[in-house]
């Protein structure tokens, strides 16, 4: 049986960003700055579609929220990837805020892999707020150049983010897709679910 035939709109607009990390790949190793940022661009603005076309059609489903998540984190490697290839004067000059911001990152990653056996498909208010700066951040650093301000917002609610992905992973006993926070995983039924 085909695994893509039962794939909705808003699986599609999530597996284009996986497939087009490979893509991304292609530029950043060519060197073709451009070309990786629009197409970054792209995968930024599939991100944005696929989650409101999930819930404007009541085509949610565990594998949806999965695929998005994968499609999130290849983006985000390939952004980082490219501020590394192409903006690595930035990052060494800011390579100490990074690594507070990206430990933490890994950690929560590790422990969601040690407990779920996968990476976590929260999608939390804060969440998708750090995503939205994050895409911001990387593209206007890519086509422009750095903005300050922007970076050291988007450190600081990623920080939070990732701590507030922690506790959801350690108020949660299995898997669960899309909590909006902590205060309303505080009332969450499935909590208490096995």
């Amino acid at each position: 049986m085909n695994p893509f035939r039962s794939f909705n709109i808003a699986d599609w607009f999530s597996f284009y960003r996986i497939v087009a990390f490979p893509l991304l790949m292609v530029f950043l190793f060519s060197g073709a700055r451009d070309w990786f940022t629009w197409f970054l661009l792209i995968s930024y603005s599939t991100d944005a579609v696929d989650g409101f076309l999930a819930r404007k059609l009541n085509i949610s489903s565990a594998r949806g929220s999965q695929l998005d998540s994968v499609g999130d984190q290849l983006t985000l490697i390939a952004g980082l990837f490219g501020i590394w290839v192409f903006e690595k004067v930035f990052i060494l000059e800011n390579l100490v805020l990074i690594a507070i911001a990206f430990i933490p990152y890994i950690i929560q990653m590790a422990i969601a892999f040690i407990k779920y056996g996968r990476a976590t498909s929260f999608h939390t208010y804060l969440a998708k707020t750090s995503a939205i700066l994050q895409a911001v951040f990387l593209l206007w650093l890519l086509f422009f150049g750095p903005v300050y301000w922007l970076f050291y917002l988007m450190i600081f609610i990623g920080i939070l983010e990732t701590l507030e992905e922690i506790t959801l992973i350690f108020l949660y006993d299995h898997w669960v897709k899309d909590v909006k926070g902590i205060y309303w995983a505080l009332k969450d039924e499935r909590r208490r679910q096995a």
